[in-house]
């Protein structure tokens, strides 16, 4: 009750994290999806649940989550445009991905893989991309803010991820 987001600059600039952590451990079937967007410095949403398919892969994991985390910030991106009077957010939305496999797919002109639930994720974040609604960029794991949002969490982890947020004591 006695913390807070601190929003330390008012901008237009709305950047999204996505990370997955594929069958973490022997019992488990399906993996977990994370992502987090902020805006003016600050967490405005963020999001973890289990994914409603086994993926066969940590790429084809990781590429499920980008793909919902990209529909995420299209709807994010609309919302904003909504509400900010006439201040249009950037024209792409930069999504912050720690897989560098699921990066190079996106980047790929065709799909060439046999399962049909990739291959629609695939065609949804290319008219993302070509939409130009967002953008895909490496990040490294540590400075990951979704990263937290797939794993167990212990102390020293709830303290990054809450600072990473902007989550202070008010």
């Amino acid at each position: 009750m006695n913390y807070g987001i601190l929003y330390s600059r008012f901008s237009t600039v709305l950047e999204g994290y996505s990370d997955t952590n594929w069958i973490s451990d022997s019992d488990e079937i399906k993996s977990t999806s994370g992502y987090a967007f902020a805006l003016g410095g600050g967490a405005i949403i963020w999001k973890s649940n289990k994914q409603n398919i086994i993926a066969k892969s940590t790429m084809k994991s990781e590429f499920i989550t980008l793909e919902l985390a990209g529909t995420e910030a299209e709807w994010l991106r609309n919302f904003l445009a909504n509400i900010l009077l006439g201040i249009k957010p950037t024209s792409s939305i930069s999504m912050r991905c720690d897989c560098q496999a699921a990066i190079a797919i996106t980047k790929n002109k065709t799909f060439n893989g046999k399962n049909r639930h990739i291959r629609l994720r695939h065609n949804v974040i290319k008219q993302l991309l070509k939409d130009e609604t967002i953008s895909i960029d490496y990040v490294k794991s540590e400075v990951n803010l979704a990263d937290p949002m797939t794993k167990p969490l212990g102390r020293k982890l709830i303290d990054e991820t809450s600072r990473g947020m902007r989550l202070e004591p008010i």
